[in-house]
């Protein structure tokens, strides 16, 4: 069972490792869903930690339509991540329609190589998962994240299970969305996935020290999120609890 943490600091970093994690995903701006850090967040984390970094490939909030300028800004950024040593990226692009653009994620996947390539919960919006999991294994990705196309995973259980036995040894599924030390047993044992993504951020206020009013911040200050390493160390544990029989893929007690 491989735990992947997404963090957004070097401090959320080291706790990850530090706790067990086998990769972390980098990511800025994480109340909106993750874009792209920027090179000296990339940089000083890369120096800081040694298990597996994956980055995020995302310009922008918002959709994951993007323009032919955006694509741009993506392929230079998965070269800026190439060279400084990450292990992996994780991106996504849809069509207008709802389904996944197999020849943008394919040209960025061809720039990407030889690093990992994990496509992201934009897979959830499609309106057909089990089209978008022939597209996306169609355009080369090694992994999908996802949370079966529902809010949280544990309500999407039931389509991740059909997806993981869909996808067999084609392409790599990663449960992700919602997922806590409370539910991961059960969620590992309902889905028979062998990857977990997870936040395990708690909120850290950082409050102004003049109010912050006359600049437009909320008086309660600013939101910060960080990793902990005990907490990383009892999700690991609890995913630890859960063995994989030996050439089956089922979870079990």
């Amino acid at each position: 069972m491989d735990l992947e943490i997404c963090v957004d600091s070097i401090e959320s970093a080291i706790a990850a490792a530090g706790g067990g994690a086998k990769r972390i995903e980098l990511c800025s701006a994480l109340s909106e869903g993750g874009i792209t850090p920027s090179i000296g967040l990339i940089a000083a984390v890369r120096a800081a930690i040694e298990i597996e970094m994956f980055v995020i490939i995302r310009p922008r909030g918002g959709n994951f339509v993007y323009t032919e300028q955006e694509l741009n800004v993506m392929m230079q950024d998965i070269a800026e991540a190439k060279a400084r040593k990450v292990d992996g990226v994780v991106m996504g692009v849809l069509t207008e329609a709802g389904c996944v653009d197999i020849t943008r994620v394919r040209k960025l996947i061809d720039s990407a190589r030889p690093l990992q390539v994990t496509f992201h919960r934009a897979f959830d919006i499609c309106k057909d998962l089990d089209r978008a999991l022939e597209d996306v294994i169609a355009s080369g990705a090694d992994r999908i994240l996802t949370s079966g196309g529902k809010a949280d995973a544990t309500r999407g259980a039931a389509k991740i299970a059909q997806l993981q036995k869909k996808a067999g040894d084609r392409i790599r599924i990663m449960a992700g969305g919602g997922i806590r030390l409370s539910n991961v047993r059960s969620l590992a044992l309902k889905t028979g996935v062998h990857e977990v993504h997870t936040s395990l951020s708690s909120d850290v206020v950082a409050k102004p020290s003049n109010g912050g009013a006359e600049f437009g911040l909320p008086p309660t200050g600013h939101r910060l999120f960080r990793v902990l390493k005990q907490d990383v160390q009892a999700f690991k544990s609890a995913l630890d609890s859960v063995t994989i029989e030996s050439g089956s893929g089922t979870p079990k007690q």
